[in-house]
């Protein structure tokens, strides 16, 4: 009998036993009753004990009562190594590196084919699961790859033809250090390419800004200098004329007129002319200057040096062109300042070759 038996028939004979006492006090049961009470509990005890024990060597389920079967077989899952088995990506020619250890098991572990290879199988369809991932994402990022692969094939699945099941474990993407040296390279020089790209544009912004807002004109630049110092009123209006020469030079025009006389040097006053003094005009008796010294003042005053090319050039031009009206000057301009030109005496003008007339 066992202790859980054992226990169920104490606490029932007890059971049994308070009611008989409860009965016999009740009642005032004379003592032969009590006694007869105690054996006629002590033979149910006995009988119970013997029943329980009689039934718990009983098989209760005899021998044919139940139909033998066999034990299912084991299944046998197996492993294989594959090593840096290259994978496509979505850039030509650079692959990833697979590596990952490939378990399988056959769908049908009780036909015992031996015409087939598994573990070629398996390899296989692991291998077309892992090429369908790699080949829609780029090779920059290796690693996110792997990760994405190892949830991908860490599920049992059977391969294209039904033999066997396969999944692959601890799985490794990487590439070649060529080919990651190279991604380095292409992927810092399109961050330059993005940079200078945005610096391009912002400096074209900025020139369709200042040319075809700020400077259209002299207002619109010193309405834009006012607003960028707006504090500094005084000193916008000290700027007007600079605003009107970068106005006219972003335009190619010239400066406004009425801000021209804040850009003297842009247009200088005509130049006083200065008389010849006397003594450097030769004395006729009329008084009037001759052709030639006249001339002889204008190379001076344009400053031709004696024995320049292009004087000399520009002198013979002007005595053929007035040599029909007066051939005396227009021979005494190229006696002074054409290629037989003597040079100037002292540097205070032309002198002509052999002649002694004051100039």
């Amino acid at each position: 009998m066992s202790s859980g038996q054992k226990t169920v028939s104490f606490f029932l004979s007890l059971i049994c036993a308070l009611l008989v006492l409860i009965l016999g006090l009740c009642l005032h049961w004379p003592v032969w009753m009590w006694g007869g009470a105690i054996v006629v509990l002590l033979a149910a005890w006995s009988t119970a004990t013997v029943v329980a024990t009689r039934a718990r060597r009983r098989d209760p389920f005899p021998p044919g009562s139940l139909i033998e079967q066999a034990a299912p077989p084991v299944v046998e899952r197996r492993e294989f190594h594959v090593t840096r088995v290259p994978l496509p990506s979505r850039l030509p020619d650079y692959d990833f590196l697979f590596s990952a250890r490939v378990r399988w098991c056959p769908v049908d572990p009780m036909s015992g084919d031996q015409l087939i290879n598994p573990g070629a199988l398996a390899v296989e369809a692991v291998l077309t699961r892992a090429r369908y991932v790699t080949a829609a994402l780029d090779p920059f990022r290796s690693s996110l790859v792997q990760h994405e692969l190892n949830g991908a094939l860490g599920v049992m699945e059977p391969d294209r033809e039904g033999h066997v099941q396969a999944m692959a474990l601890d799985v490794v993407l990487t590439l070649s250090e060529e080919d990651r040296e190279r991604l380095d390279r292409l992927a810092a020089i399109r961050k330059d390419e993005a940079v200078w790209e945005h610096q391009r544009k912002y400096e074209q912004n900025k020139r369709e800004y200042l040319g075809g807002d700020v400077l259209t004109s002299t207002g619109s630049a010193v309405v834009w200098w006012l607003a960028k110092n707006d504090d500094h009123v005084e000193k916008t209006v000290k700027d007007i004329g600079l605003l009107a020469r970068l106005s006219s030079a972003a335009n190619n025009t010239e400066v406004d007129e009425p801000f021209r006389y804040l850009v003297p040097e842009a247009f200088p006053s005509e130049p006083t002319e200065h008389p010849i003094p006397e003594r450097e005009m030769p004395v006729f008796e009329n008084r009037v200057p001759a052709a030639a010294d006249v001339f002889a003042d204008f190379f001076r005053r344009v400053g031709f040096r004696p024995g320049e090319d292009e004087g000399a050039l520009i002198a013979d031009q002007v005595a053929m062109a007035i040599a029909s009206r007066d051939a005396v000057a227009a021979e005494e301009i190229r006696r002074r300042f054409g290629q037989t030109a003597v040079p100037y005496a002292n540097g205070a003008g032309p002198t002509p070759a052999g002649d002694d007339a004051d100039v």
